[in-house]
């Protein structure tokens, strides 16, 4: 298997269906707002999510494309968070993926409805998928609700705000981490497996749950490792936010060689999860190592 091959081409199954995406509203009398939309949506980025849902139906059934209107559902939603969190009154950052972020080119009101309007376009996108069934459908928007919602996205952001300033032990870390960071990646793996017209079994189903929140863990920690290791012109956004704000992060923990390691155990667990449970798990393990080692 050629992991980059690979990757670029359900990538590019992403990007091109993303480009459509709110371009008859441009002429609209609310023109900007699909415009704000659009800015941040096709910023550029890996599409580690909507890669994770194609690949995770193709894991499953053979063939990625059933799962698109999922993989660009989730990625609107993904968006929809970076706005947000890119907002003065959370992470204040005015760098996302080497562009102004969405409120310093637009303006805080106009990317808030930006960031709520990509939201809703997400679950429209699943609800209204011609590829899927529309029990699978109504199945899609539950999983997609539970991972950003006052359980999920939402309360890890909650958590993460409320700790700023107060020294954290690893278990409150996690806790925030599994839910801030691994549940959307969780949705991903699992939005994968709802689109494929092959039922997953049980087991199938615990293997992508298992893989998402090892795979998360991984991501934040190498994350965290990147706001003390990297630069601003690597990453595309500001280094060092992160201390500036008085935040726990797994390197003020636990150091940066533990923290090495901890991405290890964790992107280990990850692939073993997967291995056994799917005939064909090459892509998802040699994604688990890509992420582990990512420079931005």
């Amino acid at each position: 298997m050629d992991f980059d091959r690979e990757y670029q081409r359900a990538q590019a199954l992403v990007e091109q269906a993303l480009q459509s995406a709110f371009a008859g509203e441009l002429d609209s009398p609310h023109r900007e707002l699909p415009e704000a939309m659009r800015y941040s949506l096709l910023a550029g980025g890996k599409r580690v999510r909507p890669v994770l849902t194609l690949k995770f139906c193709q894991a499953l059934c053979g063939e990625m494309e059933p799962a698109l209107d999922y993989a660009c559902g989730i990625e609107m939603l993904h968006t929809y968070s970076l706005i947000h969190d890119d907002l003065p009154c959370m992470d204040d950052d005015d760098l996302r993926r080497g562009k102004p972020t969405c409120h310093v080119k637009y303006g805080e009101w106009l990317a808030l409805l930006a960031g709520d309007a990509l939201q809703t376009a997400a679950f429209e996108r699943l609800a209204a998928s011609e590829r899927t069934t529309p029990a699978a459908n109504g199945r899609a928007c539950g999983i997609l609700a539970r991972a950003a919602g006052r359980n999920g996205m939402c309360a890890g952001q909650y958590l993460d705000i409320l700790e700023q300033g107060r020294a954290l032990d690893g278990e409150r870390l996690t806790q925030i981490h599994l839910r801030k960071t691994s549940a959307l990646l969780e949705a991903a793996c699992l939005l994968g497996l709802t689109a494929s017209p092959a039922e997953p079994s049980e087991g199938q189903w615990a293997a992508a749950e298992r893989y998402a929140r090892e795979l998360g863990l991984a991501f934040q920690i190498r994350d965290d490792m990147l706001d003390v290791e990297s630069t601003e012109e690597e990453l595309g956004k500001p280094i060092g936010s992160d201390a500036q704000n008085g935040k726990t992060t797994f390197v003020t923990l636990y150091g940066l060689e533990q923290c090495r390691a901890l991405v290890a155990e964790h992107t280990k667990q990850a692939k073993q999860s997967v291995e056994g449970a799917f005939d064909r798990p090459e892509f998802l393990c040699a994604l688990a190592d890509s992420l582990a080692k990512r420079k931005n």
